[in-house]
């Protein structure tokens, strides 16, 4: 009897152990496929994995995941899923647009047509063109030195009358400036004369002797010829402006005795003066010899004076950074005098290539950039190098194609928001259709603190948004709160994201007052 006992317990005790090893092993069966469902799909299939990093596309919604962020905090990027930092909520990925070829680029941006409209945004194509520019520049009249001439004493003599007796005083060609008494020529017209009187058919060396040597004490042919005419001794001479001007230095005066060679008058030709240009230093590799140039003058006002540039200087003024453009222009009727300001524009070196209205261009000190419109209403940041600029256009030399589009209107609101993604969506027109209200969210708080367009709310877990109990603020309804919520109080609330991604109150109540929405 006993030995039956004790079998049957040993058959009983080997069943009761078959048993736990099966549930056990059934246990960790179900285990398994739980945790494989809970990553998105039953083993081995990869495409059903949850994402891990940026990059991966996600199942669920086909699309491929840019980052990871927190709502509260859209500025800050996660490369991969986890919880936030910031606050006790899991971080939410961001996807790229399906279909979208340039995906991975983060500064892109998609803006509807309705929204294009409202931001006022214009577009122009990249052409291949040519650029004339003008460099404007001031600068100051000064009389031309190429057109100067002086008026000296050939011999020894004293001057004996004045003409003219103040610098700067207007002459004309061929007007007597003053008479001289030459005492040396007395003697060389005598001998000619006597020579000339003598009766002989072998005089003509003698002549000619006597006539170089009045050419000797400085005499010209045309003063030899007045004695040979006249027949008598001429000790006078009247010297003559040689060109017609103003006398600029005048070194005469009557009853002054005079040597050879000494200078008694200057004179500067009117018809032309010059033009000394200031130009900007960043503006002289636009500038070319025999450039048409155009003058204006504020005392002359309707009045163009017409030149060319006659010389670049080769110096840089080290106060003003400016170097000095010498033109040349014509003065009809001596108008415009030495000390004038005038205004000058030059015409500078023509230039072939790509361009592109000169306000499409978005200057940040360090770079220029362009906004590149592509089809499908998308927009992108592209660098460029810039060249010259003429009329409203400016010279791309690097950066866009002929054919391309670039927004020259409402760039600078593209552009914020391809720097901010985190308003992406309000750009795409993905607001709440009319008659939509967005998704409300629920939950119970005790209030903290009321500002002026803020509430501070301790709330507990939000299960629509899988998230934890913190606290935070949230935006004040645009209606204002209800009456008699005040801080340390209890209520129920409701909120929804507005298109920035920001939590705003639609709804707070006392505790137990307010009917959620299903």
């Amino acid at each position: 009897m006993k030995l039956k006992s004790f079998v049957i317990g040993l058959v009983a005790a080997g069943v009761l152990a078959a048993g736990g090893y099966g549930l056990y092993a059934l246990g960790l069966q179900r285990g398994l496929g739980q945790a494989n469902g809970a990553v998105g799909g039953a083993p081995g299939t990869a495409s059903a994995a949850a994402p891990t990093k940026a990059g991966d596309t996600d199942p669920s919604t086909g699309k491929k995941v840019l980052y990871w962020h927190d709502p509260m905090v859209p500025g800050q990027k996660f490369d991969k899923p986890g919880k936030s930092p910031f606050m006790d909520m899991q971080l939410v990925p961001v996807y790229a647009d399906a279909g979208d070829q340039n995906a991975g680029d983060q500064s892109q941006v998609t803006v509807s047509p309705r929204v294009q409209q409202n931001l006022g945004v214009r577009t122009a194509e990249v052409v291949r063109g040519t650029l004339s520019p003008q460099v404007e520049a001031a600068g100051s009249i000064a009389f031309n030195e190429r057109d100067q001439a002086l008026v000296q004493a050939r011999a020894t003599g004293y001057v004996e009358r004045l003409y003219v007796r103040a610098t700067l005083d207007r002459v004309g060609k061929g007007q007597p400036l003053a008479d001289l008494y030459v005492p040396d020529w007395v003697a060389a017209q005598e001998e000619f004369l006597s020579v000339r009187h003598m009766q002989s058919n072998d005089l003509a060396a003698l002549v000619d002797g006597a006539r170089q040597r009045m050419r000797q004490v400085g005499m010209n042919d045309e003063q030899i010829r007045r004695v040979e005419t006249a027949g008598r001794v001429q000790p006078r001479i009247t010297l003559t402006a040689p060109i017609g001007g103003v006398v600029v230095e005048l070194m005469a005066r009557e009853g002054m005795t005079v040597m050879p060679g000494a200078t008694l008058f200057r004179l500067n030709g009117l018809s032309t003066v010059w033009a000394n240009a200031e130009i900007p230093e960043s503006q002289a590799g636009l500038l070319r010899l025999g450039a048409a140039v155009e003058a204006r003058s504020p005392a002359l006002p309707g009045t163009v004076f017409k030149g060319k540039v006659q010389a670049i200087l080769p110096e840089v003024s080290p106060s003003t950074r400016t170097l000095k453009a010498r033109v040349e222009l014509a003065n009809p009727g001596a108008q415009l005098a030495p000390g004038m300001f005038v205004s000058v524009a030059l015409s500078a070196r023509t230039e072939q290539g790509l361009t592109v209205p000169t306000e499409a261009l978005i200057q940040t000190g360090k770079r220029t950039v362009v906004m590149l419109a592509e089809a499908d209403g998308r927009f992108r940041p592209v660098d460029v190098d810039i060249g010259i600029e003429a009329g409203g256009q400016t010279e791309i030399k690097r950066g866009l194609e002929a054919g391309q589009k670039v927004v020259v209107s409402g760039q600078f609101l593209v552009d914020s928001e391809a720097s901010l993604k985190a308003t992406t969506t309000r750009m795409e027109g993905n607001s709440p259709a009319p008659g939509n209200p967005p998704v409300e969210h629920h939950g119970e708080a005790r209030i903290e603190a009321i500002g002026k367009a803020s509430v501070t709310l301790s709330h507990g877990p939000i299960p629509s948004l899988q998230w934890g109990a913190m606290t935070m603020d949230f935006g004040i309804p645009a209606t204002g709160l209800p009456r008699g919520v005040k801080p340390g109080q209890s209520v129920n609330f409701a909120f929804s994201m507005n298109p920035d991604g920001q939590p705003v109150l639609t709804r707070i109540e006392p505790k137990g007052a307010m009917e959620q929405k299903p």
